[in-house]
């Protein structure tokens, strides 16, 4: 599936103040999904016990609007704890059960507590047993300090 993903994501070319290249954005109102398996899409199966993660059953919830945002047009992308070892594993569950998809990322480091840093904007919802579609919340959050407060 990640071949289909280069062939069929449209990235518009950005540039600095220079003219000079800098990464591309997707386009306005598209979405890059990181989704967490265990325990986010399926039952929270760890990599000690791989026969499992053959038999696990997809949250019904998670499939539909998965597949929706990737009906609608945005990147979905699995990231997950799995380890190489696993790509077949998973590559095959996920087919086998109909979840649509661009890419697979594995090897997420364990434990959760994740804080991610990066130059383009990023939104975390933490999953707490339901996919629904999103709504808007405002919420406090950790930030760098702007340089003008030093």
């Amino acid at each position: 599936m990640e071949k289909l993903a280069q062939e069929t994501l449209h990235l518009d070319e950005a540039f600095d103040a220079k003219g000079q290249h800098i990464s591309p954005v997707l386009p306005q109102g598209v979405k890059n999904y990181l989704i967490d398996i265990d325990g986010t899409i399926c039952d929270d199966v760890p990599n000690e016990e791989p026969e499992r993660m053959v038999t696990c059953l997809p949250y019904p919830d998670a499939l539909k609007i998965i597949n929706k945002w990737y009906e609608d047009g945005h990147v979905i992308t699995f990231f997950t704890s799995r380890t190489d070892e696993h790509r077949e594993i998973t590559e095959n569950w996920l087919e086998k059960h109909g979840f649509k998809y661009h890419g697979l990322l594995l090897n997420k480091p364990r434990g959760g507590n994740y804080h991610w840093i990066d130059n383009h904007i990023v939104k975390a919802t933490r999953f707490r047993g339901k996919f629904t579609d999103l709504v808007v919340k405002t919420h406090e959050i950790e930030v760098f300090q702007d340089e003008a407060h030093h």
